[in-house]
């Protein structure tokens, strides 16, 4: 559908599926981008954790989003590796990195795409430009941390130290990345104060800091100046996790921008219109 013949339609309803998604910014960045456009934008939270629900729902929601004539979903944790068993095809970014956040609903097809990796990756450039990325810690192998590590691999970093609380998810993880981008690029890690003291940087991909998950993947004791500190939670937009860094003297980067350029790519493929980036960066800052 052409970006005219979509303005002139009846409405676009979108949605996010996961887990304690209640504090998400996604739903007024999309609807407002939406207004700009002049489209009737509808997007829908469908949080497992208020429906009493987990991953095994997946079935049944995405059966019940086409028949309400849903253009597409959103997905996040828990879902993200989950869902691809569910779609009948994939983009090659969601196929290489087997992780899925924005399924487009079309013509009774379910099409997966990833959007994330691509959201982190411009949010660096516009951050953490000019920071040393030879040797990356990153904690978590699940959907995002897949993205995340693809990003730095495709950024130039030489190394990235997979840390994961399910150590046989992250030996696959990096061996997944290693035959993509070369021996030696990625590797996993138990060991994690000496791996976090050999590092440039380091990324949290995991839930912990947000506010249904407190705390922090290390101690303030591992930080250094020295150390870029990236995390990719963004409800709070200021985890615990950079807090810590930022009394250390760390250069950090918080959640906020990979929020916003995922939402960027997903809003394009939802409705194939051009975004306004800069406009919804705006918006963002606002809420």
């Amino acid at each position: 559908m052409t970006g005219e013949r979509l303005r002139d339609s009846a409405s676009v309803l979108v949605g996010l599926i996961g887990s304690g998604i209640q504090a998400s910014r996604t739903p007024g960045l999309h609807e407002r981008e939406g207004a700009e456009q002049g489209l009737r934008y509808l997007y829908k939270l469908i949080d497992l954790e208020t429906l009493g629900l987990d991953a095994s729902a997946l079935p049944d929601l995405l059966t019940a989003a086409q028949r309400f004539g849903f253009a597409g979903l959103n997905i996040t944790h828990p879902c993200k590796q989950a869902v691809i068993p569910l779609l009948d095809e994939l983009s090659p970014d969601a196929a290489a990195l087997g992780a899925v956040n924005t399924v487009v609903l079309k013509d009774g097809r379910r099409m997966g795409h990833n959007t994330d990796w691509w959201g982190f990756a411009e949010s660096f450039k516009r951050e953490l430009s000019d920071v040393k990325i030879g040797r990356v810690v990153q904690f978590g192998a699940g959907g995002a941390g897949a993205a995340v590590a693809h990003a730095l691999l495709t950024l130039g970093a030489n190394e990235v130290t997979i840390i994961d609380t399910d150590e046989a998810r992250a030996e696959r993880l990096a061996a997944a990345l290693c035959s993509r981008f070369g021996p030696g690029h990625a590797m996993t890690a138990t060991r994690i104060e000496d791996a976090v003291a050999r590092a440039d940087g380091m990324v949290n991909t995991t839930p912990l800091g947000m506010a249904k998950y407190p705390g922090a993947v290390v101690p303030v004791s591992f930080l250094r100046p020295e150390l870029w500190v990236a995390d990719i939670v963004y409800f709070p937009l200021e985890t615990e996790l950079l807090r810590m860094a930022r009394t250390r003297g760390c250069r950090t980067m918080p959640g906020g921008g990979m929020a916003i350029f995922q939402a960027v790519g997903a809003f394009r493929l939802f409705t194939g219109l051009e975004p306004d980036a800069e406009r919804m960066l705006r918006h963002f800052s606002e809420m």
